[in-house]
């Protein structure tokens, strides 16, 4: 179970005790961390499946976490949103706390608010709707009522579309429409189950004895609701284990916050902190640009940040293009990702990434004129397609009454059953030329034929029964299969996805940033959002912009402010030098930690040997290239060993915990002489330069040290 994961993530899957806090950067596998935790603990028998509640805040991330699980044998194990895993609660315990049937749901609520605006005599426009919504919304899960709702937004910087008092009258308004119909909101559903854990006892105690352990994916978007519903499904325990990264914050509109990411250590002294930085997603060069962004932040998210260290090998540098206008930067887009796919790069490894949705129009043109698929995430749902709902009756049918069905009769394994069936769908080896309604269809049915191909390598015994199984498991968690076609979507809706391609579109002042981020706090978001766009890359990378919006327009646009100092010919601007953290594991004492002052960021490593710039993770530790000759002391390496696996045993945990092989080959390299120089030793993070410091030093001064208890 272990096999296969680094040091950082081994440490996460090993740590299934108390709480636990995994700062994971962009493409450093954590996923796969909290998984293997999870698998781990299962097949240790630490942790019983039925007890363990994985929470996360998509229904995509939900349905692979699940998936997952399934592939190492943690079967049983609950992976769902915080809203999914509420819900359920929810319609469970709604006769025994209120008595009754449960309201119905409503799944879009703009028209309730429309309906609630025109009863207050309010006319509002499309735009002003749904940003009227989206205020109700973000009272909602920051837990404010319609009257408070003035205060709370002048407190938060909010920029309302109508005065504070008039927001706060319509939303008291759409609160008694939905009490008058007997419906509820999904907002509601959280805050339903607050209020019965808050007030029955019993139902929380019961609920607490279902759920023991609990996992929260990004929990860097938790919103004040989510904590607190959180927190009364933990009660009094501590087996909580969270994975975050604040420098993805991209949602704070929503009512999500870092803070509680941020604060873990302080709620939580006695815990475990594993840091991940080894990105396994990204080539050298994307991961320097998006160092490069980060770099240059402020705030608290940025006094955190994780810098990454790119695992895989050198790839093309980031390609920066000026246009004259908007039109002609989507007809260059479309033109490159015609000749990539004319290339071999299959179009579904291909995405076009923008800030808002009203510029996906543009390249929607472009990319057709070109003869390229797409698809536009965020669009009509996958399983709601009317191509997809008869491909689901087929495939039901033929499972149940497939020894009768002669199109089967050749078909050996699952694909080519899926095949068979889809056949009569529309589906063919061979897609429909050109693009259009016909094509989108075999887009669909070559979607769910990749999905067969993918359950059948996970388990050769799947039938037809597991795939229809398998389906309608995804259409209700809304977990579509991968469609081949270019993404085209929001830098916002992008959150999660990785692609070997990604353009970037629109990177200009106005746009990124936005022209109404207007405090630090938020422009220091916008530039979170482009960080997030570029690590969306795992290969090439493609950054545009305008210097007007339309042809023969005034070119008065220039390039996004946060690419100045990473794009060729310009110099960055004053930003400050925040905490960078390397990877690491830091166990909890159970007791205050005093704040200790960061390293500053350091500059580009190099070899000290031949001065080539070091981009490997072990390189750098070392701070030589791995065939440069090595001047270790091999006597002061071997006392070193010795006294890690002393340290080890006392602190009862594996030994490169303490310090990893390459951190003390290092050591024995550099022969440090004061904790300054000890310090610049990458591996010796501030908490073991506390810990292990002064044993280290006089070590390395040839004295014995003494057996007595180290401070960890």
């Amino acid at each position: 179970m272990l096999e296969g994961l680094d040091p950082e993530q081994r440490a996460v899957a090993t740590a299934l005790r108390g709480p636990v806090c995994v700062l994971a950067g962009a493409g450093t596998g954590k996923t796969r961390a909290i998984t293997h935790r999870i698998a781990y603990g299962v097949r240790a028998g630490i942790l019983q499946p039925s007890t363990v509640l994985a929470v996360t805040f998509t229904n995509r991330a939900a349905g692979e976490m699940r998936g997952r699980l399934r592939q190492l044998g943690a079967h049983g194990v609950q992976a769902r949103t915080f809203h999914s895993a509420a819900l359920r609660q929810l319609q469970y315990f709604w006769p025994k706390a209120i008595g009754g049937g449960m309201p119905r749901l409503v799944d879009r609520k703009i028209q309730l608010v429309a309906d609630a605006a025109a009863a207050c005599g309010t006319r509002l426009d499309r735009g002003e709707l749904r940003d009227v919504t989206a205020e109700i919304e973000w009272s909602k899960v920051t837990q404010t009522v319609p009257a408070d709702y003035p205060y709370a937004a002048a407190k938060a910087g909010r920029e309302a579309p109508r005065a504070p008092a008039e927001i706060a009258h319509l939303y008291a308004a759409y609160e008694n429409l939905k009490r008058d119909r007997a419906v509820i909101d999904f907002e509601d559903v959280l805050l339903l189950t607050v209020a019965i854990l808050q007030d029955r006892h019993d139902i929380a105690e019961q609920v607490r004895a279902q759920y023991q352990h609990f996992v929260v994916d990004e929990y860097q978007d938790v919103s004040p609701l989510q904590q607190r519903l959180l927190e009364l499904w933990l009660g009094d325990r501590d087996n909580l284990c969270v994975v975050g990264d604040a420098s993805q914050t991209i949602y704070s509109f929503t009512g999500a916050t870092p803070d509680h990411l941020l604060d873990f250590r302080t709620r939580h002294p006695g815990a475990t902190v594993v840091k991940l930085v080894r990105d396994y997603r990204s080539s050298p060069q994307v991961v320097r640009l998006a160092n490069g962004l980060l770099a240059q932040a402020h705030g608290r998210a940025a006094d955190h940040r994780l810098e990454l260290v790119s695992q895989r090998a050198p790839g093309p540098e980031p390609v920066h293009t000026e246009y004259t206008d908007e039109p002609a930067e989507a007809e260059g887009a479309a033109h490159r990702i015609r000749e990539l796919i004319d290339a071999g790069v299959p179009a579904a490894e291909i995405a076009v990434l923008f800030r808002t949705n009203a510029q996906s129009e543009t390249y929607e043109q472009a990319l057709a004129d070109a003869g390229v698929p797409y698809q536009l995430r965020g669009a009509e749902r996958f399983f709601d397609r009317p191509e997809v709902r008869k491909a689901g009756i087929a495939l039901r049918g033929a499972a149940r009454f497939g020894g009768n069905d002669s199109l089967l009769d050749d078909a050996v394994d699952l694909p080519s059953q899926v095949r068979a069936v889809l056949s009569g769908e529309g589906w063919a080896n061979e897609p429909p030329a050109g693009s259009g309604a016909v094509r989108e269809r075999w887009e669909s049915l070559a979607a769910l034929v990749n999905l067969a191909h993918d359950l059948a390598a996970g388990n050769p015994k799947a039938t037809l029964a597991d795939f229809v199984a398998e389906l309608d498991e995804r259409a209700n968690a809304q977990h579509a299969p991968t469609v081949q076609g270019v993404t085209l979507a929001s830098l916002h809706a992008a959150k999660g996805l990785e692609w070997d391609v990604v353009f970037l579109v629109g990177v200009a002042e106005g746009m990124l940033p936005i022209t109404y981020a207007k405090t630090d706090e938020q422009i220091e978001e916008e530039r979170r959002l482009l960080y997030v766009g570029v690590t969306r890359a795992r290969e090439r990378l493609h950054v545009s912009w305008a210097l007007s919006r339309s042809p023969g327009g005034r070119p008065n646009r220039r390039a996004s402010r946060f690419l100045d100092g990473l794009r060729p010919g310009t110099t960055p601007t004053a930003g400050r030098a925040g905490t960078t953290s390397g990877a690491g594991v830091e166990r909890g004492t159970g007791r205050d930690i005093p704040a200790v002052p960061r390293r500053a960021q350091r500059s580009p490593a190099r070899c000290r040997v031949c001065g080539r710039t070091l981009t490997d993770a072990g390189e750098m530790k070392l701070m030589r290239c791995e065939e440069c000759p090595s001047d270790m002391d091999e006597g002061l390496y071997e006392r070193l060993r010795e006294w890690r696996t002393v340290q080890a045993e006392r602190s009862g945990q594996p030994d490169f915990c303490v310090f990893t092989d390459r951190t003390l080959v290092a050591i024995a390299e550099a022969r440090p002489e004061n904790s300054a120089e000890l310090s610049r030793i990458p591996g010796v993070l501030s908490r073991k330069l506390r810990s292990y410091g002064d044993e280290v030093l006089a070590i390395c001064a040839g004295q014995d040290v003494n057996e007595g208890d180290s401070d960890d």
